[in-house]
């Protein structure tokens, strides 16, 4: 009987990287925490909408749980700006629509708030 014999590479590239094992307390905290910031990012964008909070205070100093927010979404919560409006200031900014608050370089983050002031 022959064996097959692999490289460690060959191993490594054929099976897929495998998330690590959490225990169910620690599944439950990161889902707990997960709908937490859900939650705070719907009042967020709530805020927005009604006029409470201004984007342009947002960017300039993002709360935690926005960070991984992306700058997309925050913009389309804001009234009178639509997918295209926002895809045309991203584009302005040279800012990725794909791009994160927290991601934002301090240039992209000037731009971007310079020009939603106009």
């Amino acid at each position: 009987m022959a064996m097959a014999t692999e490289t460690a590479s060959e191993a490594t590239s054929l099976t897929p990287a495998a998330a690590p094992e959490r225990s169910l307390n620690q599944r439950m905290d990161a889902l707990a925490r997960a709908n937490q910031i859900r939650t705070r990012r719907a009042q967020l964008k709530r805020d927005l909408k009604s006029g409470r909070l201004s984007i342009q205070a947002l960017l300039q100093n993002p709360p935690e749980y926005v960070e991984t927010a992306k700058v997309f979404d925050m913009l389309l919560a804001v009234p009178k700006y639509g997918r295209v409006k926002v895809n045309k200031i991203l584009a302005l900014c040279r800012i990725s629509p794909s791009k994160t608050i927290g991601g934002l370089s301090e240039r992209q983050r000037s731009e971007l708030v310079s020009l939603l002031r106009r």
